[in-house]
């Protein structure tokens, strides 16, 4: 029995990774608002926003865990 090439055996490929944070326009447009109310609003219902970076242009992005949740607290019936 010869051994395979190492071209023919396929390489292991990685599963997708699902993100854990999301940026304030994602939660904007899933939300269908403004990325100023997310600003305005996300901390009076309790989504807690983490700021990566300094200044003007620091990101801020929110657990995709902890927005659906909230969006999940809010069903009327």
């Amino acid at each position: 029995m010869e051994p395979q090439p190492a071209a023919t055996t396929s390489p292991r490929r990685r599963q997708p990774v699902e993100p854990v944070l999301m940026e304030t326009s994602e939660v904007a447009a899933m939300l269908s608002m403004s990325t100023s109310w997310v600003y305005r609003e996300a901390s009076k219902l309790g989504l807690k926003g983490y700021k990566l970076g300094r200044g003007r242009n620091a990101k801020v992005l929110y657990k995709r865990a902890e927005v659906f949740t909230w969006l999940e607290q809010q069903k009327i019936h």
